[in-house]
């Protein structure tokens, strides 16, 4: 699937009826995703772009400021002398405005459609420690079991806390180590007990089980959302 650009609404040609076939055939192949219940890396992109042409809109001005960070230099400056042309030019300023707000409004429809399946599946999503959970749990593993089957993701995990406008945020790096079968002989605990052994370097580990019935795609939608969902756990409890 091909995606936007960044800056796809100011590239070429400044026409609205350009940019509206442009955007519309884009959010045509995400939604297609989103039928199938997948929804990363598109509701991200989605995300992103909604961010990007509201940060445009209302911060020209402050372009280097207010644009996600996911710009590159030559990007912000490509941005920058567009407005100082267009500003010379309300024609051609009045077009952008209009592609921007059409765009605006669809894009926000559509990131609507993918938050439904996405509070639909946190909602599906049950999370329990395995075992005593020590006091620093900004590393460990967790088991990610789906649908009526017994087979296991596993995965190790690592929190870290970033700040961002004086406030603190916990972000989530994952690897995926291994899938297992849980039998009435192969628990939980059982592959826990197997993760200590195999790595040492983690000798008291925080595992915890995240489970639903749902049969989703595991890296476009379960996995994502078992992450943020996992991230919240977390931070509740401490």
């Amino acid at each position: 699937m091909k995606s936007l650009s960044e800056t796809w609404f100011a590239e070429g040609r400044i026409d609205f009826e350009l940019k509206k076939y442009t955007l519309l055939a884009y959010l045509q192949e995400v939604n297609k995703h989103f039928d199938a219940n997948k929804l990363y890396p598109q509701l991200a992109d989605m995300v992103f772009h909604y961010n990007n042409i509201v940060a445009f809109r209302e911060n020209k001005k402050h372009l280097q400021e207010n644009f996600p960070k996911r710009l590159t230099g030559m990007q912000m400056e490509k941005l920058q002398v567009l407005y100082e042309q267009l500003i010379q030019d309300d024609e051609m300023m009045q077009e952008l405005e209009d592609i921007i707000h059409y765009s605006a409004a669809k894009i926000q429809k559509t990131i609507r459609n993918g938050t439904e399946i996405y509070e639909f599946v946190e909602d599906k999503i049950s999370i329990n420690p395995v075992g005593i959970i020590p006091l620093d749990t900004r590393e460990g593993y967790f088991f990610l079991s789906a649908g009526d089957n017994h087979q296991t993701h596993v995965y190790h995990y690592r929190l870290s806390i970033f700040e961002k406008h004086d406030e603190k945020y916990r972000s989530i790096r994952t690897l995926f180590l291994d899938e297992r079968q849980r039998t009435i002989s192969n628990t939980y605990e059982n592959i826990k007990a197997e993760l200590i052994r195999h790595w040492k370097d983690l000798p008291n580990p925080a595992v915890y089980c995240i489970e639903t019935d749902l049969k989703f795609p595991v890296d476009e939608t379960l996995l994502p959302v078992a992450k943020r969902s996992l991230v919240k756990f977390i931070s509740e409890a401490a």
